[in-house]
């Protein structure tokens, strides 16, 4: 026997079910209408069935976000409490919540390229404080549209309860429900379409709205430009390399670092092999300097491709065509114009490197006044020697025989001899070097995606930090060191700030992302994990805490990061031609 409170309790459930419907249904509108956002944010399709697909996935795939978001949240709370108070202001604010979400994630995607996510927590939070510092009426207009929508939301909920027989006896909402589940199955057959034939121009929107990215980072790749559009379907299994020209590398110009403020020398010390934190702790604690050891130092070229970055400080796919233009690196254009001397000298048992031979010797040592190539460091290790050199920049070069255990070994210790040799010869003279120790390249690319140990050695004026705070744990790169030189041995502040990728070591206070290119495929680096992108879109990944190979998920947001690490010289130059 039904009860005349079960009735009523039907009738009140009914009601109310009725109700969320036509309140979601209006929330679609408004979602759709601040989704638009993000359409500008990107470039419009080229072709006619591009512009179809775009407009019709945008409204299906908003709709449907909204649509599951009324399915998962409100209709549960329904059932479960049928309080009509409860269920109007609930569903108000919790519209109101997803609405100021959608805008903040549009906000996101139009500065990073990628949309709000937990792997990019940080640069997320990093960007809003930035804002926020920088416009103190951030807040003030937040809550300004907070405030808004949740009147609109009110308004929306009071006109559906009070209108709710009219509005169910209206015939136009069946149209405009057929019309968005029409744009749903169009929109993803004519993707299924477009991944089957390659059909760039579809595929680049992937990325676009919320809750969605490619089915391979080849498309996305290909939407930053590393990618030919053109050429596509050919380049599938190409290497990476930018689809447009490069700018110029950039030349000092006069009143730059033209003041000599260099008072002391730098010598970068360098081995092919793989050190560790036991070995450089051991170093920083012979030395009488300031030392900065960093225990996460990014090194993911492969041989010579290391030199590049170390030099130009930036990432690999630039090598070509910088190397082309013949334009030396900043740094050693400001020790040029300081009348600074720079040296290199290979410490290596074979001749077969010798960088004597003009033909053979490697790209990068045409950069140096002075060069040498020597079997053993027996010349080297006295400290009159050492400290007799010119002042200006010196680098000394350990390689090792990869072949023969024996002849590594000697190289290695003759490698930490030397060092010995310059710390103990630091301490006679009064004025300090600059020391930097690390290794550099990998032999092989199984080590490509681990971080390694470095260390910076600096004079104690130059020093800004406790003695307890000189392990670094923040990501470094041999990028790096160009900017770190730039600034506290030569005295340009801003110079290499605004043409390279690397940052002051000695100042360096927040986590970042750091990139690297391949002839295999993209590598990023953050605080937790490096992540390998292979020319076909595979993503392989290494987790710095646990040393050892990982599998995760496709990281699109963490690509996309790295992505804007890469090209981050060739969009400053372009900002600045435009």
């Amino acid at each position: 026997m039904v009860t005349f409170d079960t009735k009523t309790y039907s009738r009140k459930l009914l009601h109310l079910i009725s109700w969320s419907h036509w309140f979601t249904f209006f929330n679609i509108f408004a979602a759709i209408a601040l989704s638009s956002y993000y359409l500008f944010s990107e470039t419009a399709p080229t072709t006619f069935l591009g512009q179809v697909y775009l407009v019709t996935t945008w409204v299906s795939h908003i709709a449907f976000l909204t649509f599951i978001s009324f399915v998962l949240i409100l209709f549960p709370l329904i059932i479960i409490w049928p309080n009509t108070k409860v269920i109007r202001t609930s569903a108000s604010i919790i519209f109101t919540l997803g609405l100021l979400l959608l805008l903040l994630d549009g906000f996101i995607y139009s500065r990073l390229g990628y949309h709000l996510n937990a792997s990019s927590s940080a640069q997320i939070f990093s960007l809003i404080q930035e804002i926020a510092q920088k416009n103190v009426i951030f807040y003030t207009v937040s809550g300004f549209l907070a405030i808004l929508i949740l009147a609109f939301e009110f308004t929306i909920s009071n006109y559906a309860w009070k209108h709710l027989k009219r509005l169910q006896k209206t015939i136009f909402a069946r149209f405009v429900i057929f019309g968005l589940v029409a744009s749903f199955f169009f929109s993803h057959l004519t993707h299924i379409w477009a991944d089957a034939n390659l059909d760039y121009d579809i595929l680049r929107q992937d990325t676009v709205l919320p809750l969605s990215y490619p089915a391979t980072a080849q498309t996305l790749l290909t939407k930053y430009g590393l990618f030919d559009v053109d050429d596509y379907i050919e380049r599938k299994t190409s290497p990476l390399s930018f689809s447009s020209a490069i700018p110029p590398y950039p030349s000092l110009t006069s009143g730059q670092c033209e003041t000599s403020n260099a008072e002391q020398s730098v010598f970068i010390v360098l081995t092919d092999a793989q050190l560790n934190n036991e070995q450089l702790q051991r170093f920083s604690n012979r030395s009488s300097g300031n030392s900065y050891q960093f225990n996460n130092h990014v090194d993911s070229a492969l041989n010579d491709e290391a030199w590049f970055k170390l030099f130009y400080s930036l990432p690999n796919i630039y090598q070509d065509d910088i190397l082309k233009q013949l334009t030396k690196p900043l740094l050693f254009q400001a020790i040029e114009k300081q009348s600074l001397a720079s040296s290199f000298t290979l410490i290596d048992k074979s001749d077969a490197n010798s960088i004597t031979d003009q033909h053979n010797a490697p790209w990068f040592v045409s950069l140096f006044d002075e060069k040498s190539h020597l079997n053993d460091i027996s010349s080297l290790i006295f400290a009159d020697k050492l400290n007799s050199k010119k002042l200006g920049l010196h680098i000394i070069y350990f390689k090792s025989a990869v072949s023969n255990d024996v002849e590594s070994s000697i190289s290695n210790y003759q490698f930490e001899l030397f060092v010995d040799a310059l710390l103990l010869a630091q301490q006679q003279k009064q004025q300090k070097d600059i020391i930097w120790i690390s290794s550099i390249g990998n032999q092989i690319e199984d080590t490509q995606l681990i971080t390694k140990p470095a260390l910076l050695i600096t004079p104690h004026k130059k020093s800004q930090r406790q003695a307890n705070k000189n392990v670094v744990t923040k990501l470094t790169s041999h990028m790096d060191l160009q900017s770190t030189l730039m600034k506290n041995w030569l005295g340009c502040d801003t110079v290499d700030k605004e043409y390279g990728n690397g940052s002051d070591l000695i100042t360096l206070n927040k986590d970042r992302v750091i990139a690297n290119t391949s002839a295999a495929g993209l590598m990023v680096f953050n605080k937790d994990k490096s992540v390998f992108i292979d020319r076909n879109g595979n993503f392989h990944s290494y987790s710095s805490k646990l040393n050892a190979p990982i599998t995760v998920n496709k990281d699109f947001p963490l690509m996309i990061d790295g992505v804007h690490f890469i090209k981050r010289f060739s969009k400053q130059l372009e900002q600045e031609n435009e």
